[in-house]
């Protein structure tokens, strides 16, 4: 069994304990949170755009904030139990819809969408192909918006090759983690980027919250982010890129 399939029956196996009610969604303590408000909020300054596409959309865990602003909002994921999570959590809106597809292959016309989005996915897809996919399907001045782990820090490296060794990730979602130079290969290819990085502490999380508040840590968390000008340490990182109109 190939790498590929074994994360699709990974994940079929997690969404089928939601849809039976075995496992529910776990909130992230608001310290983990930061990149994901600042992803949203590039998504809301253009709002005034129309078509989305979410790619791995996963069981939907950041597609109802998409929904909220009233963009025609297409979730994809490879795994089709995680789809019909999605299919049955947002079925009252009708600005919503959700396809079973690969990323490497979106089956869609070129130039279908107004902006793009991801989080967490594109280590489940080859990083060429998913880079030029995504090109193909996105309207030229269009908008992509990423946030992802970053493997330049090798403190988040030696715990991503221990959930790999534990099985909780297959080696070749691993090696696909974004590094910078996947980030500039996006700038280079879609014209034009802009990239904010998180968390060079995050490892450090789990000690400082014996002593002190959630508040105390974000606060602490971004200090350290902006003053040191973090890179190559960080955590996550957030990429907007605009398609340039040829």
């Amino acid at each position: 069994m190939n790498d590929k399939q074994i994360e699709i029956n990974r994940y079929n196996h997690r969404a089928q304990q939601i849809i039976t009610g075995e496992q529910n969604y776990k909130k992230k303590p608001n310290y983990l949170t930061i990149p994901n408000k600042f992803y949203f909020n590039l998504i809301e300054r253009n709002k005034n755009k129309k078509d989305l596409l979410e790619v791995g959309a996963g069981t939907g865990e950041n597609t109802l904030r998409l929904i909220q602003l009233n963009l025609n909002v297409c979730a994809i994921d490879i795994s089709s139990k995680s789809v019909e999570v999605m299919e049955k959590k947002f079925i009252k809106y009708k600005n919503f819809s959700a396809k079973v597809a690969d990323m490497e292959k979106l089956p869609f016309k070129k130039e279908s969408f107004d902006i793009i989005c991801s989080a967490g996915s594109l280590s489940y897809g080859d990083n060429d192909i998913v880079m030029s996919e995504i090109y193909r399907v996105l309207k030229p001045l269009g908008v992509v918006v990423i946030m992802d782990s970053l493997n330049n820090n090798i403190i988040y490296k030696l715990n991503r090759y221990l959930h790999y060794y534990r099985g909780n990730r297959t080696k070749s979602t691993i090696n696909r983690i974004p590094n910078i130079n996947l980030i500039n290969k996006y700038i280079n290819k879609f014209g034009y980027g802009k990239v904010s990085y998180f968390g060079s502490i995050t490892w450090m999380f789990p000690f400082l919250k014996i002593f002190f508040s959630e508040k105390f840590i974000c606060n602490f968390s971004n200090w350290i982010d902006e003053t040191l000008k973090i890179k190559k340490s960080a955590f996550k990182f957030v990429l907007m890129l605009n398609k340039k109109n040829l």
